[in-house]
C-alpha cells in the first residue's frame, strides 16, 4: 500500500512539474512578446518626441516669421500713409509750380510782344531816318540798332574842323534833318556823345580829349534845341573822350573812324513800361482786355 502510495505521489509530482514547465514557456513567450510590444511603443515615443520637438522648433519658427511679417506689414501701412501723405504734398506743389510756370510763361511772353512793339517803333525810327539822310555818304553817318537801340553816327569830319567843337554849316543840314525825325517822335529821349581819337588836345582853353568831346556834344545839343526846336527835356550831352574807340588808333583812317558823334535815340522808360502793360492787357496772350 505504502509502494502505490508513494508512487501515485511521485506520479503526481512529475506531473505537477511537467505543467509548471509548459505554463512558464507560455509566460515567457507572452513576457517576450511584451518586451517586443514595449520596444515597439518605445522607439515610437521617441520618435514622437523627436517630431515634437521638430513641430515645437518649426511652430516657434513661424511665430517669430509671423511677428516679423505682422512688424513689416504695420510699418508697410504706416509708410503707406506717409506716402499717400508726401504724394498730396507733392501734387500740391506740382500743381503750383505748373501754376508759377504758366505765370512766368505769360509774363515772358508779354514781355517778348513789349520787346516786339520797340523794335517795331525802333524799325519805323530807323527808316524815317534813313528816308531824310539816305542822300549822305555811308563814310560820314551811319544808323544802326544794337540791342534794342538806335544809334546815329555822324562822322567829325561832317560836324566839326580839325580841333574844333563849332559845328559846321554843312552839319546844320544834317542835324536838321535828324531834329525833324525826333520831333515827330515825341516818345523817345536820346543823348548825343561826343568821341575823340587818343591825339592829346592841347590848344585853345580846353584841357583835354574829355572836354573836347563834351563841348562837341553840348555844341550839337544847343544846335538841336535853339535852331531846330527840339525840347531839351529829351536830351542828354555826354563827352566819351578817346576810351570808346570804334577801331585801333594806329593809322590816320582809324583815328578818323574814333572821332564821331553819335545820337542814341531809345523810348522814355516809362514808355517801354506802358508798351509791356499793353501787352498785358492784350487779350490774345491772356490779357484782361481792360
Amino acid at each position: 500500500m505504502k509502494k502505490i502510495f508513494l508512487g501515485t505521489l511521485a506520479m503526481t509530482l512529475l506531473l505537477s512539474s511537467c505543467v509548471s514547465q509548459k505554463k512558464y514557456a507560455e509566460l515567457e513567450a507572452k513576457q517576450k512578446e511584451t518586451q517586443d510590444l514595449l520596444n515597439s511603443a518605445t522607439v515610437k515615443l521617441n520618435d514622437c518626441l523627436e517630431d515634437k520637438a521638430t513641430a515645437d522648433s518649426r511652430l516657434k519658427t513661424l511665430e517669430d516669421q509671423n511677428a516679423f511679417l505682422k512688424a513689416n506689414n504695420q510699418e508697410l501701412i504706416n509708410n503707406m500713409g506717409n506716402l499717400t501723405t508726401l504724394t498730396t504734398k507733392g501734387a500740391e506743389n506740382l500743381e503750383k509750380s505748373l501754376e508759377s510756370l504758366k505765370e512766368k510763361d505769360l509774363t515772358i511772353r508779354k514781355l517778348q510782344d513789349a520787346v516786339t512793339r520797340r523794335d517795331s517803333v525802333n524799325l519805323a525810327l530807323v527808316q524815317s531816318l534813313k528816308g531824310v539822310l539816305g542822300n549822305l555818304d555811308d563814310d560820314d553817318i551811319e544808323i544802326s540798332v544794337e540791342k534794342g537801340v538806335v544809334f546815329v553816327s555822324i562822322s567829325d569830319k561832317l560836324l566839326f574842323r580839325s580841333g574844333s567843337y563849332n559845328v559846321t554849316s554843312a552839319a546844320k543840314e544834317v542835324l536838321g534833318k535828324v531834329a525833324k525825325v525826333v520831333n515827330n517822335k515825341p516818345d523817345f529821349e536820346f543823348m548825343v556823345e561826343g568821341h575823340t581819337d587818343n591825339v592829346p588836345y592841347k590848344s585853345g582853353v580846353l584841357l583835354d580829349n574829355w572836354d573836347l568831346s563834351a563841348k562837341r556834344a553840348t555844341s550839337v545839343v544847343r544846335i538841336l534845341q535853339n535852331d531846330f526846336g527840339v525840347s531839351p527835356e529829351r536830351m542828354t550831352a555826354a563827352g566819351r573822350s578817346y576810351y570808346v574807340p570804334l577801331v585801333s588808333n594806329d593809322t590816320s583812317a582809324d583815328r578818323a573812324k574814333n572821332r564821331r558823334t553819335r545820337i542814341v535815340v531809345l523810348p522814355k522808360i516809362d514808355q517801354f513800361y506802358n508798351m509791356i502793360e499793353e501787352g498785358m492787357k492784350d487779350p490774345s496772350i491772356g490779357g484782361t482786355g481792360k
